[in-house]
C-alpha cells in the first residue's frame, strides 16, 4: 500500500482551508441574495357579492299632463230674466244643486193655463163617455142606427186624445218652471259667474252661465312611444314579462322639483288605438284619486307606469358591468380556487343604480363588485365580502 509523499501532505494541507474558506463564502452569497430577493405578492383582494335571483318589478316613466274628470258648461234650457244668483264663485257643488233663479211668472201663468186646458178636456171626455155607455146599451136594442154610434164612439176617442194632448202640455209647462231653477249637473267646483241679476239669458245660448269641474278623480294622461308599447306587449305575451294580478297598470307620480311626491297611486284606464304620426307615440290615460284637491288640470307631471315583473332576474351594481368594444357586456366572476372568471351577460334595462340581468347568471355565484382594475382572467384573487347596496324596486326604462 502506497503512501503519499510528504509535499503532497503538505498540499492537502495547506488546500483544505482554502476550500473551506470558498465554500463558506458561496453559501454566505446565496443566503445573501435569497434575502435580498423580493417575496411574491399575495393576490390582489377584490370585492365581491354574492348573486340571489329576486322578482323585480319593471316600471317605465312617462310625461304627462292632468285633466280634469269632467267639465260640465251650465247652459239656461228657457229665457227669462236671471233674478238671484245662488251659490259662491270658486265653491264645491253638489249635483242637483241650486244655482241661479229664473223669473218663473211667465212660466207659472203657463202651468195654470195648461191646468184650465186639462180640466176643459177632462169633462168633455167624460160628457163623452157617459154618453158612449148609454149608446152602447140602445145599440143593443138596435134602438139607434150604427152611424149614430160610431159617432159618438169617434168623439169619446177624440175626447181622450185631448185629455192627452192637454197633460203632455201641462207636463211641458212644468218642466218648463222647473227649468226656472238652474241646477249643477254634476258634483265639483265651480268657476266665475258669467252673468249678473237682471241679466236676460236665452235657451241654449252659446255663452255658459258657469263652468263645473270634477277634479276627483282626475284624469293624467301620458304619452309613450310605439315602439315600447309594442316590446311591452311582446314581452307579456311571450311570458318574459309577467303582470301578477293581471288587472290594470299601478301608476304613481314622480316628485316634483321640491321633492314633494304624490300620495295615491292611479290605474291606467285605457290606451289609444291609434299612433300620433307626427310624434310616434301613444296615448295613455290613468286616473288618479284628488280628494284634496292638490291636482289641477293642465299640470305638467311624470308618471311611473308598472309593466310588470321578471321572474328569477339579477340586479348587478352598474359599476360591476363592462361594456366590450363591440358593446357587449360582461362581469367577472370568482370561481373555484378563487380565481376570476369573464361571463358574458343579456342587459335588460338600468333600473336605479343597477343593471337588469335577465340572463348569464346563477343563483349562489360571487360578483366582483370592487376592484375590477386589478383582476386578470384566470387570476388568483383575494375575496372580501362586501354588503350589497339596497336594490330599487322599479325604475323606468330610460
Amino acid at each position: 500500500m502506497s503512501t503519499l509523499s510528504p509535499s503532497l501532505l503538505h498540499g492537502l494541507r495547506l488546500a483544505l482551508p482554502l476550500a473551506a474558506l470558498l465554500l463558506l463564502a458561496a453559501c454566505d452569497q446565496q443566503r445573501q441574495t435569497a434575502e435580498a430577493a423580493p417575496a411574491a405578492p399575495p393576490p390582489p383582494e377584490v370585492g365581491f357579492v354574492t348573486l340571489q335571483s329576486q322578482r323585480v318589478p319593471v316600471a317605465t316613466e312617462l310625461p304627462g299632463r292632468t285633466a280634469a274628470f269632467r267639465i260640465a258648461e251650465v247652459r239656461p234650457q228657457i229665457d227669462g230674466i236671471v233674478q238671484l244668483r245662488l251659490f259662491d264663485e270658486g265653491a264645491a257643488v253638489e249635483a242637483g244643486q241650486p244655482l241661479y233663479q229664473i223669473d218663473p211668472a211667465v212660466y207659472e201663468a203657463r202651468v195654470k193655463a195648461a191646468e184650465a186646458e186639462l180640466a176643459r178636456a177632462q169633462a168633455a171626455q167624460q160628457s163623452s163617455g157617459t154618453r158612449l155607455a148609454r149608446y152602447r146599451q140602445l145599440i143593443e136594442r138596435s134602438a139607434v142606427s150604427r152611424q149614430d154610434y160610431d159617432d159618438v164612439v169617434a168623439a169619446d176617442a177624440e175626447n181622450r186624445a185631448a185629455v192627452a194632448a192637454a197633460e203632455a202640455q201641462l207636463e211641458s209647462a212644468r218642466i218648463d218652471l222647473d227649468y226656472t231653477v238652474v241646477t249643477a249637473p254634476i258634483d265639483g267646483r265651480i268657476g266665475r259667474s258669467n252673468v249678473s241679476e237682471g241679466a236676460l239669458v236665452t235657451a241654449n245660448q252659446s255663452q255658459a252661465l258657469a263652468t263645473i269641474t270634477q277634479l276627483d278623480p282626475i284624469y293624467v294622461d301620458l304619452t309613450q312611444s310605439s315602439g315600447e308599447l309594442l316590446r311591452t306587449r311582446r314581452a307579456l305575451a311571450a311570458g318574459r314579462l309577467h303582470q301578477p294580478n293581471g288587472s290594470e297598470a299601478r301608476v304613481t307620480l314622480q316628485p316634483d322639483a321640491e321633492g314633494h311626491g304624490y300620495p295615491h297611486e292611479g290605474r291606467i284606464q285605457f290606451s289609444e288605438v291609434l299612433v300620433e304620426q307626427s310624434t310616434g307615440t301613444v296615448g295613455l290615460r290613468a286616473v288618479f284619486p284628488n280628494p284634496d284637491g292638490e291636482l289641477m288640470p293642465g299640470l305638467f307631471v311624470r308618471a311611473q307606469v308598472e309593466q310588470g315583473e321578471i321572474e328569477s332576474a339579477f340586479l348587478v351594481p352598474q359599476a360591476a358591468l363592462v361594456r366590450a368594444p363591440d358593446g357587449s357586456a360582461f362581469v367577472w366572476l370568482i370561481g373555484s380556487e378563487n380565481r376570476v372568471e369573464r361571463r358574458s351577460v343579456s342587459v335588460n334595462r338600468a333600473i336605479g343604480g343597477d343593471w337588469l340581468v335577465t340572463e348569464g347568471l346563477a343563483a349562489g355565484e360571487r360578483l366582483v363588485v370592487d376592484g375590477l382594475q386589478r383582476v386578470q382572467p384566470e387570476a388568483a384573487v383575494t375575496p372580501v365580502a362586501v354588503e350589497p347596496a339596497p336594490s330599487v324596486a322599479a325604475a323606468p326604462a330610460g
